[in-house]
């Protein structure tokens, strides 16, 4: 069976690997799969195994769990977004008030060193004692703030999973140990008059590196949990979405009821303009249906009778009655809110270079010091190579590179939500995107116009359709007048009468011609078909993926008029760029087979896949990132939602995109430029190997000065100077990255 758990007291990929290690190792279970981001894990099990022996894995390694209700039933939905609101703030109040007393203690512990003003009393040995017990009391409310850090740090070491929550609990700790004995040492020198000690320890203070590194570790927590938050608000959204009462006919009246009453089988009531509440069939009346949420097409698809409509769709124009025939959990927009809670637990998450060390790191840290200690029997040796060790460095070689990065793509119109969106983007292998609003601009227009009447001109058949369609709410309609009046033909006169037909076309009068726009149907059903010379010329439209528009007068069919969404200009360039990258494009698309391959062609894409609902998008990317292809998916719809969030990096077409696409991806275009996408992919690149040379270097400053302080050669001073210094040439490395630009 499978089972989905609550667990606590993760805050890294670390964490949840290890979570992940301790549950596989239960007898009986199949399957694990943690996701970080909700705080949850889907296990599959069988045999004698149940909750408890997972849930006491889980506490055995560390870490919390439970069932996500009473007797392990689901809990009653929730807005996510609601959830991570007084967390978020937590957060900021945290990082607020620890940089609050942070910025004075920096200063007044480096600006003897930097040669920055202070008052005449910081620079006398005889306040030296004042001086370190001010920096003291300062680091004291910045430890208390953040001591949820030592509490993880310490156990995850305590159960030989080390994170970087424990590398940043020994390095903090100890320069804070090592800050009371200074004080000590300082207060001694001052009653004996041995002011040599105290000028030595007035100057080996670490309290700023203890409040640097927690301040900034909670910064990238805060940013982390926002970002969660956001991820939070595409499950919000398309529950906002989902209808919340349904009109149903019983007993030969009309009834509203909450959506959750309604049975397979009822007969529901449907008006223009109602989303529709749940799946059915149409069993009497005829519409236009806005898909959008389901397929991502711009279009609406016009419904009669015996043809299936969806749940979380939008009616358009007409009334119709259907018959239920998939209610509750079973309906597509409950079907779409699962697929994108559970998008986040497929996705592979990246473990951060920092959090894969941590272990070697902090082993080799506390090995060293307690070597030294036996060898030299000196405590301040081994206490001095712990807060040399303190990993400012480390600490600030990723989140400094990725802040940089994420500044120059801010630059470049790009909104990165998630902060390893650019490290995982720098491994995907294929980018998928959809077709309408990315690819194309999502908005319909006039492409050809054809005259079907030896005695009828195009210009006549474009004149009649703009007219007839003036009064139409149609999008195909309004955009044949939108494209008459770009090409010169200004307002065009109103219709003498006007009808609109749901889900076939209209019925016009214009200077006493009776003139039919629509379906070919429509046409056939008023005697008017087409000959099979002007059929022949329409499958050729309809084979590259135009809707057309059919016009008859007075009975005889007269023309039609093409309509496309046309290829945005950028596009082509784009992929070729990316296949420059190595990144191989795909097309995944709702639109039909002829569109898809039409476009496909045009762009020289060579896989494609049409008729994509959501589940199919997704499946398509689980495949494909089981096979070992990492895969960034590029869409702006509602039906992208759960492709976007289970995809190794999502990005969302800002302009055009839906709330839900937005709020679902890793990263938002926002001004729909997609000529930069290959500039993001490549700035991706560029800031992994900007973070792997910070992290090199910082690595082995610390490796070195270890080395130096064990043997003593270290001046406590000059091992100040050089555990800043490293900081300071990882941030000017990393700002390098603000002004970088890919070449063309």
């Amino acid at each position: 069976m499978k089972q989905k758990f609550n667990v606590t007291g993760m805050t890294c990929s670390a964490c949840s690997a290890h979570v992940e290690k301790a549950v596989r190792q239960v007898e009986g279970v199949d399957s694990v799969s943690v996701n970080l981001l909700g705080n949850s894990m889907l296990v599959e099990y069988g045999g004698k195994t149940g909750p408890e022996q997972i849930i006491q894995a889980v506490t055995d390694a560390g870490y919390g769990a439970s069932l996500p209700g009473p007797a392990g039933k689901a809990a009653p939905a929730a807005r996510p977004a609601d959830a991570m609101e007084e967390e978020l703030a937590g957060m900021k109040r945290r990082f607020l008030t620890s940089l609050v007393f942070l910025a004075p203690l920096f200063y007044i512990a480096m600006g003897h060193m930097m040669g920055w003003p202070l008052p005449a009393l910081f620079h006398q040995p005889s306040n030296a004692l004042v001086v370190a017990f001010l920096q003291f009391l300062l680091t004291l409310p910045i430890l208390y703030l953040n001591r949820n850090y030592f509490f993880t740090g310490f156990k995850t070491l305590w159960h030989r999973a080390p994170n970087m929550d424990s590398l940043i609990a020994v390095g903090s700790i100890a320069a804070v140990i090592y800050g009371v004995f200074a004080i000590y040492q300082i207060g001694y020198g001052l009653g004996h008059g041995d002011m040599a000690r105290v000028e030595q320890y007035h100057m080996d203070l670490y309290f700023e590196s203890a409040g640097m590194i927690l301040t900034l570790i909670t910064l990238g927590k805060f940013l982390e949990t926002r970002s969660k938050g956001k991820t939070s608000q595409a499950i919000s959204r398309l529950m906002d979405l989902a209808p919340k009462t349904a009109t149903v006919l019983r007993d030969g009246a009309e009834a509203e009821i909450p959506v959750e009453e309604v049975r397979v089988g009822d007969r529901v009531a449907v008006r223009p303009g109602q989303s529709i509440p749940v799946d059915g069939v149409i069993v009497e009346g005829s519409s236009a249906v806005d898909e959008s949420a389901l397929t991502g097409e711009s279009l609406p698809v016009d419904k009669g009778p015996g043809d299936e409509v969806f749940s979380g769709t939008v009616n358009q124009f007409g009334s119709f009655e259907m018959e239920a025939a998939r209610v509750g959990e079973d309906s597509s927009i409950q079907r779409m809110i699962r697929l994108v809670q559970s998008a986040d637990a497929g996705k592979a998450k990246i473990v951060g270079l920092a959090d894969r060390w941590a272990t070697w790191i902090v082993a080799a840290a506390l090995a060293s010091a307690a070597l030294t200690w036996l060898l030299s029997g000196q405590v301040i040796r081994a206490v001095t190579i712990l807060v040399v060790f303190c990993p400012c460095a480390l600490v600030l070689a990723t989140p400094t590179a990725i802040m940089a990065a994420i500044g120059n793509a801010t630059r470049h119109s790009f909104l990165v939500r998630e902060g390893d969106a650019l490290e995982r983007l720098a491994q995907v292998g294929k980018a998928a995107f959809d077709k309408t609003g990315t690819l194309t601009r999502g908005v319909p227009e006039v492409t050809a116009v054809r005259s079907l009447s030896p005695g009828v001109t195009e210009e006549q058949v474009y004149a009649w359709l703009a007219r007839a369609e003036l009064g139409s709410e149609h999008p195909l309609g309004k955009a044949v007048v939108r494209g008459w009046q770009a090409a010169g033909g200004g307002t065009p006169a109103p219709a003498e009468d006007f009808e609109a037909l749901p889900g076939r076309g209209l019925r016009a009068v214009l200077d006493g011609h009776t003139v039919l726009a629509g379906s070919e149907a429509l046409l056939e059903e008023a005697g008017a078909a087409l000959p099979p010379a002007a059929r022949a010329e329409a499958e050729g439209f309809l084979a590259q993926g135009c809707t057309l528009i059919y016009l008859a007068v007075d009975g005889a069919p007269a023309g039609f008029c093409a309509l496309a969404d046309t290829v945005r200009g950028e596009a082509a360039a784009m992929l070729r760029a990316l296949s420059a990258e190595g990144v191989s494009p795909v097309l995944l698309t709702g639109d039909n087979e002829n569109a898809a391959a039409h476009i496909a062609r045009a762009l020289s894409i060579r896989e494609y896949r049409a008729g994509c609902l959501p589940e199919d998008k997704l499946n398509w990317i689980d495949r494909a990132q089981q096979a070992g292809v990492r895969i960034c998916m590029v869409g702006d719809g509602i039906n992208d939602a759960p492709a976007l969030k289970r995809a190794f990096v999502g990005i969302a077409m800002g302009g055009v995109g839906s709330d839900i696409a937005v709020d679902a991806a890793d990263i938002v275009l926002v001004n729909d430029r997609v000529e930069e996408l290959p500039h993001l992919l490549a700035l991706s690149r560029r800031m992994m190997t900007t973070i792997r040379l910070n992290l090199a270097f910082s690595m082995a400053l610390n490796l070195v000065a270890i080395v130096l302080a064990m043997t003593g050669v270290l001046n406590p001073v000059v091992g100040a100077l050089v555990h800043n210094a490293g900081s300071v040439l990882v941030i000017l490395n990393s700002a390098l990255l603000l002004k970088w630009r890919r070449k063309s």
